[in-house]
């Protein structure tokens, strides 16, 4: 039910700034801004998204924590297809994304409800089972047995010495033309 809200409340609200605003200032000069928005959107997301892939490749590079880096680069691809959308509040709250401290806020309060449930690393000690230094059940398919990789295999005797060596599809036995792979050599 509270996913089905936003798709309810979001085109009224859409549709009544597009009457106030066109009312203001025209309808022409509306569909103007709400143009104007999409290209800018666009820009956003082609320059403001490599560039955040850029921070984000420079933070792993120093060896620092790349999770900041890479929430920005999320808002502000956010922000760009906001301001693509349709309308004139998506497009508002987009040009509000693209502005740091905004950004930050955002960050703080999503940071504030998200709640890590378990990670960490345990270093294997010369003395430890690989596969059970990890808590349980994490990484153990149905089919992992203390590292034991089932698989089959099959023998094939050697082609003959002409294939072999020369690299080509062509045997002795063979005639021109008769039952070639199209592997040849060049």
């Amino acid at each position: 039910m509270w996913l089905l809200l936003p798709f309810v409340i979001l085109p009224i609200v859409e549709i009544a700034l597009f009457i106030q605003v066109g009312g203001a200032i025209g309808v022409f000069a509306t569909i103007g801004l709400v143009i104007l928005s999409a290209v800018l959107g666009v820009a956003v997301m082609r320059r403001q998204g490599a560039m955040a892939m850029l921070d984000v490749q420079r933070s792993v590079q120093e060896f620092r924590d790349p999770s900041a880096p890479l929430a920005h680069g999320a808002l502000i691809m956010l922000a760009g297809v906001l301001m693509v959308l349709p309308g004139l509040f998506t497009s508002s709250v987009g040009v509000l994304l693209l502005i740091p401290a905004v950004r930050g806020l955002v960050m703080r309060w999503m940071g504030r409800r998200v709640r890590v449930v378990g990670a960490g690393y345990k270093p294997r000690s010369a003395d430890s089972d690989y596969v059970s230094d990890y808590p349980s059940g994490f990484g153990r398919g149905r089919n992992a047995r203390d590292g034991v990789i089932d698989g089959e295999y099959s023998v094939q005797d050697d082609p003959p010495a002409p294939v072999r060596e020369g690299l080509t599809d062509e045997r002795p036995d063979m005639g021109p033309g008769k039952n070639k792979s199209g592997w040849t050599r060049h």
